[in-house]
């Protein structure tokens, strides 16, 4: 065998040219990375949630007084006393006012003297009449007259307790139509008094939603005259005949108010619950994508995106409930899915971190 030795300049020549062979194939590397690099989507993310939900009905109502009564006078006469002001609570039969009732007293006076008489006279008939003196039909004429005097005075006596002016209900005085002094006839408005206790709002439900409801659900009262205060209630009843004027059906809710806040004639904006989530998983609403009937959200993993197909559920103050797609460990894209698809190359510039789960607001059903 011959060997052949290589002279000094060959042997340079050699290690000269894998030096420059292998340089080649690390800046092709370094090349191909920094294209990816450059061709990277910019993202933002966001984790997902579990909190609760609940799906509202929404409707619009007055706020009405639970009872109104507007006492007036039953007999005329002469404004003796006034008992009570404007704002005062009062309970069902306490006297309001009082009137003279001079002149009642004195035919009640009258007729009781006349049915004494009157008593004295039957009682001597009916003994004349078991004895044969006098004929039956004598003592019966005068049980009739009898009979007659004593609803007389019972009349005369409930006219007399006329002239105490009384609250029909519980509630405030709403109003004071009368004075000291003056003289009213039988049917002057004396007082108006009002039951707040609870307030009420009638809300109009359309037929596809009534069987949503039921009463004893909770509802919420906002009143944006009050800076959107929100009042806890609930709902009393449906009527269940419907209204062709006003709408199907007609939801009573009741709304007890102890700081007297709530004034009847306010508008409010009503939401009646009628379902509740208990940590339901949810997803921001700006990651949703609706395509072809079909929802879905992209995720990043491995520093690429990809499509996740979901089914939602109820929405509330801007997420959504994700029902199937997601376990909940994922990160959804919410800025920058436009042009994104499955094995994309994105770079995460920003990470919220999950939300704290408040107490849930509003919601409507998907």
């Amino acid at each position: 065998m011959t060997i052949t030795r290589l002279s000094k300049p060959w042997g340079a020549v050699l290690v000269l040219s894998a030096a420059l062979a292998a340089g080649c194939s690390n800046g092709k590397a370094k090349e191909k990375e920094s294209s990816e690099a450059a061709t990277a989507v910019p993202v933002e993310v966001q984790p997902l949630r579990q909190a609760g939900m609940v799906a509202v009905y929404s409707g619009t109502a007055s706020i009405e007084a639970h009872e109104e009564a507007e006492v007036v006078a039953k007999v005329g006469g002469e404004v003796r006393q006034i008992f009570i002001e404007e704002g005062d609570v009062v309970k069902a039969g306490q006297v309001l006012a009082r009137l003279d009732g001079d002149r009642l007293r004195l035919e009640l006076a009258q007729t009781e003297a006349n049915l004494r008489k009157l008593e004295r006279d039957y009682n001597r008939q009916l003994e004349l009449s078991e004895k044969g003196l006098v004929a039956k039909g004598t003592a019966e004429n005068a049980k009739f007259d009898l009979d007659a005097l004593r609803a007389a005075y019972d009349r005369n006596r409930l006219e007399l307790s006329y002239t105490d002016i009384r609250a029909p209900i519980d509630g405030g005085v709403s109003a004071r139509h009368i004075k000291v002094g003056h003289t009213i006839t039988e049917g002057t408005p004396a007082f108006r008094v009002t039951n707040l206790d609870p307030l009420v709002a009638y809300v109009h439900i359309p037929e596809k939603e009534f069987r949503k409801l039921a009463p004893e659900q909770s509802a919420e009262v906002v009143v944006d005259a009050l800076g959107g205060d929100r009042f806890e209630g609930r709902l009393s009843r449906i009527s269940p005949p419907a209204d062709p004027k006003t709408g199907p059906f007609r939801a009573r809710v009741e709304v007890p108010d102890t700081s007297r806040r709530l004034k009847p004639g306010m508008f409010a904006r009503v939401n009646i619950v009628y379902e509740r989530r208990e940590n339901a998983l949810q997803v921001p609403r700006a990651a949703i994508l609706d395509a072809d009937g079909e929802q879905s959200v992209y995720v990043v993993a491995d520093g690429k995106a990809e499509q996740r197909r979901v089914a939602t559920g109820l929405a509330n103050n801007g997420w959504v409930e994700v029902i199937e797609g997601l376990d909940g460990s994922e990160r959804v894209v919410v800025v920058g899915q436009a042009g994104l698809k499955t094995g994309t190359p994105v770079n995460v510039v920003d990470a919220s971190e999950p939300a704290a789960g408040p107490a849930p607001g509003p919601a409507k059903a998907k």
